[in-house]
């Protein structure tokens, strides 16, 4: 009963340095030269979150007890931004997928996760969202995609607002790292940046801190881990998360879970993305280990696991129970490992930083189209799409609509098609859409033509430029990059006067470096840097 009930949907821990080690190499921002200044050591905590979906409705231990533990969980709005992505229709069944932000935040606000996670010198300052993984479960249960996103990662954090004090937190000026935005008001600011770059709709959060992935790894008596050789992850300067393993397959618990969860010094490149492997690996672990056995049969360790778990967790108003936590667990629980799919968000180096490429944008479509990541099916979703119904909002007559042409066509390989922004405009022109103007100073880089439109009154417009130039309906998004309905004319239309669709490709990314929930073979590779 109670170990089914937290396999569900698993991640994991992150950063390494462990408490007594000096401060690592961190992932703040550095002062403007691009490196990592020193900073703090993260983690990824939300193993502590499955514990506390699995420990709800377990315990049976009186109305009381039930009220206690509901008091113990912190809640905070689901999303600070502006935007509304519309909620995912209803596939024939009447089913609809369900998208939760797992979150894990590196805040030193108490004693235990300050011991837990080292630097002193931050205990107190604004929390970071260091770990960010999106868990996608399909619309008829029958499989899970994780999408990760590196804490590195640059991009435009939207305005948010602070519904506690009212604070306005202006959108950011130019793409800044992905973790900052839990600073911005808390993590609805983070569900909001995520639905800005995905178009995802977004259902829930849970966000956990350090403590939760301790008491996680005791309560269910340890996770198996593999490392191809032995390793220790410590420098001749202090930095490293302390972990030290020999060579094979090791439970790991408690604070040695943790070190797994944050070591970047002795996994391959030294990478967060080598460390987001090691996290993928830990959290199918798990996964397994919880459907295998029954470590967690002990009404005592329940009601410690419970404890601890509901202490650490933050979460939106929808899940704000432990019986709403654990109506969540009986969903999840559905899928079998078999069919979880682990996937990193596709990326490329931009200085030490990275940004999203045109595979993350195929990535995204997948989970938007309820797509399966394990290769189970190949159609879109049954039934109608919210985009096959059409905008809700009336176009103006053609030539009444102003529209900013922009040429995006640029790829990792090629440079930007010459003068794409004037053709395409002039045809929008011919079309009737005389207000259609070119800009060419842009120069962009957007795998599939797409129309923008900043909000809900542009909607009908941005349906009808898209429906004149021959796109689908998916390719209109509602954006506040965008101050008007701004067509971009991406790689698939490099050429020509007629938009042609490019055929449609439902395979995953290679770069996601997809892992399958059931694969027990999964071993890290060990940087003979770190070897003993």
């Amino acid at each position: 009963m109670t170990q089914n009930s937290v396999q569900e949907a698993a991640p994991a821990a992150e950063d390494e340095a462990a408490p007594e080690a000096a401060p690592e190499e961190g992932s703040g921002e550095g002062p403007g030269d691009g490196r990592r200044a020193p900073r703090k050591h993260r983690v990824l905590r939300w193993s502590a979150m499955v514990l506390a979906v699995l420990i709800v409705g377990t315990a049976g231990a009186g109305y009381v007890y039930y009220r206690h533990l509901n008091a113990n969980i912190e809640q905070q709005e689901l999303n600070l931004g502006d935007q509304k992505i519309p909620e995912p229709t209803p596939n024939a069944a009447g089913q609809t997928p369900l998208n939760i932000l797992l979150i894990g935040s590196d805040a030193r606000d108490s004693k235990e996760n300050q011991e837990l996670g080292g630097a002193r010198e931050t205990f107190g300052s604004t929390p970071l969202a260091d770990v960010q993984m999106l868990v996608h479960l399909s619309a008829d249960r029958s499989n899970m995609s994780v999408v990760s996103m590196p804490r590195d990662t640059l991009v435009k954090i939207p305005k948010c607002t602070d519904p506690d004090d009212g604070t306005v937190y202006p959108a950011s000026n130019g793409r800044v790292m992905t973790n900052q935005s839990l600073g911005h008001g808390g993590p609805g600011c983070t569900v909001a940046t995520w639905q800005e770059l995905t178009g995802i709709h977004i259902d829930h959060f849970l966000m956990v801190d350090f403590a939760g992935v301790v008491s996680m790894a005791d309560a269910i008596g340890g996770v198996p881990v593999c490392v191809d050789a032995n390793i220790h992850s410590r420098d001749s300067q202090g930095h490293g998360s302390g972990l030290k393993l020999e060579k094979g397959t090791h439970p790991v618990k408690g604070e040695q879970a943790l070190q797994w969860l944050r070591t970047r010094y002795g996994f391959e490149d030294g990478s967060d993305l080598a460390r987001a492997k090691a996290q993928h690996m830990y959290m199918n672990s798990m996964v397994r280990e919880l459907r295998e056995n029954a470590t967690l049969s002990s009404p005592n360790k329940l009601r410690r696991l419970a404890e601890k778990a509901t202490e650490a967790l933050t979460v939106d108003p929808g899940l704000n129970s432990v019986k709403k936590l654990y109506d969540l667990s009986t969903e999840l629980r559905k899928v079998e490992p078999e069919h979880i799919t682990m996937t990193t968000m596709p990326n490329r180096y931009v200085g030490a930083r990275v940004e999203p490429t045109e595979d993350a944008e195929q990535l995204f479509r997948l989970v938007r189209e309820d797509i399966s990541l394990d290769g189970g099916d190949t159609k879109k979703k049954a039934g109608p799409t919210q985009e096959d119904q059409g905008p809700d909002d009336p176009a103006a007559e053609d030539a009444e609509i102003p529209v900013l042409v922009q040429n995006g066509t640029r790829t990792d390989t090629l440079g930007a098609a010459p003068d794409r922004a004037g053709t395409v405009a002039g045809l929008l022109v011919d079309e009737g859409f005389t207000r259609a103007v070119a800009d060419q100073s842009a120069s962009l880089s957007e795998k599939t033509t797409v129309v923008r439109y900043p909000s809900a009154d542009l909607e009908g417009d941005a349906a009808a430029v898209a429906e004149a130039l021959g796109l689908e309906p998916g390719a209109v998004r509602r954006s506040t990059d965008v101050s008007g309905v701004t067509l971009v004319v991406g790689a698939d239309w490099r050429e020509g006067t007629t938009y042609e669709a490019p055929k449609e490709n439902n395979e995953v990314p290679e770069t996601a470096e997809a892992l399958n929930g059931a694969d027990d073979e999964a071993c890290m590779k060990v940087n003979p840097a770190f070897t003993w």
